[in-house]
């Protein structure tokens, strides 16, 4: 499970040193895409692959849009020896990436955010929503 929130700033050629947690479990090479609400998804191969598993068997005429938006901006990455990975430019300009991000894990899947965003989604939030959320999970 991927969890906990890390502060990291991105160097003038789009490199971001991962935090080592996360790239134990991901594993040596991830896949990043463009994920919701402007930021950017990171999956191992093993979770990358059951997503791609449960979107092909949709029809096409449901999942092609889907299949567009993440998989035309996916890229596979392999941190250097140093722990630092290159984001592309198409994937920056997404989620609006400059400075300072956010890396967060969330579950399966890692994300990167503007840490500026983070903030201002985090601040958003209210007891009463996450209250809400608990009680349609049970809680």
């Amino acid at each position: 499970m991927l969890i906990g929130e890390y502060l990291h700033s991105l160097d003038t050629k789009g490199r971001v040193n991962f935090p080592a947690k996360l790239r134990e479990a991901l594993g040596e090479r991830f896949i990043i895409t463009k994920g919701l609400d402007n930021c950017l998804f990171v999956y191992s191969y093993d979770e990358w692959k059951i997503l791609e598993d449960k979107i092909r068997t949709l029809p096409m005429s449901k999942s092609r849009n889907l299949q567009r938006f993440l998989f035309s901006g996916a890229v596979e990455v392999e941190p250097d020896k140093q722990g630092r990975i290159v984001l592309p430019q198409n994937l920056r300009e997404y989620a609006s990436l400059t400075k300072d991000i956010m890396i967060i894990g969330a579950s399966v899947r890692a994300e990167i955010w503007d840490k500026e965003k983070w903030e201002r989604g985090c601040g958003e939030l209210t007891s009463d929503m996450i209250a809400e959320a608990m009680d349609e999970l049970g809680f």
